[in-house]
């Protein structure tokens, strides 16, 4: 077996070796609204679950050439942000959005995507999406020091779930019915396969 110091790598390698070991990830579909009033919309598999009371997630987006993306900045300006889950019916539409475009073109034009309005936030979602999340800022960590272009640390809380009618049943939900797709390295996808149970020791 190969042991492999990250500190002697240069950080694509470090990026490799993480997104290849740490699979599969649950993808964010997360849009923003700008100072401009534009809705942004893209895609994150750097997030999950933290806290189910109060329910919150992270987000952790990268600072390419130490820049914020436009997703962080929008977060950091309104506090507001909704989160969708990526599913086998609007990955295509969805991939679209992870284009760079200037800060005054919206991603969710660009994808043909559908924006629906939010009941407790000013950011809307996006109908295409199964399962959304409207969540307000809760926490924000810079990570990375001077000589590293770092990334953002994103908690937030979900005040508002909207879950389709068709997936839910008894306050659970349906995760073939979900068809949630998952981010595995470099240009592959994978989608829920096959699906077994293990009982937890008492």
């Amino acid at each position: 077996m190969l042991s492999i110091d990250p500190a002697q790598n240069t950080e694509r390698e470090n990026y490799k070796f993480l997104i290849g070991s740490i699979i599969p990830r649950p993808i964010a579909f997360v849009t923003t609204v700008s100072k401009d009033g534009i809705l942004n919309g893209a895609p994150f598999s750097y997030f999950n679950i933290v806290s189910s009371n109060p329910p919150m997630i992270s987000l952790a987006i990268q600072r390419p050439g130490g820049r914020l993306k436009d997703t962080s900045r929008n977060i950091f300006d309104t506090k507001e942000f909704v989160v969708h889950i990526v599913d086998e019916k609007n990955v295509e539409k969805i991939n679209q959005t992870a284009a760079s475009l200037p800060h005054n073109q919206s991603e969710i034009e660009l994808a043909g995507l559908t924006p629906i309005d939010s009941d407790k936030i000013s950011v809307p979602g996006v109908k295409e999406a199964k399962i959304r999340m409207e969540c307000v800022l809760e926490h924000s960590i810079s990570l990375g020091g001077l000589d590293s272009p770092g990334s953002d640390l994103i908690i937030g809380k979900v005040i508002q779930f909207h879950i389709d009618d068709d997936i839910y049943e008894n306050g659970r939900i349906d995760p073939r019915g979900l068809g949630a797709i998952s981010r595995l390295a470099g240009h592959y996808y994978a989608k829920i396969g096959e699906v077994f149970s293990i009982e937890r020791p008492k």
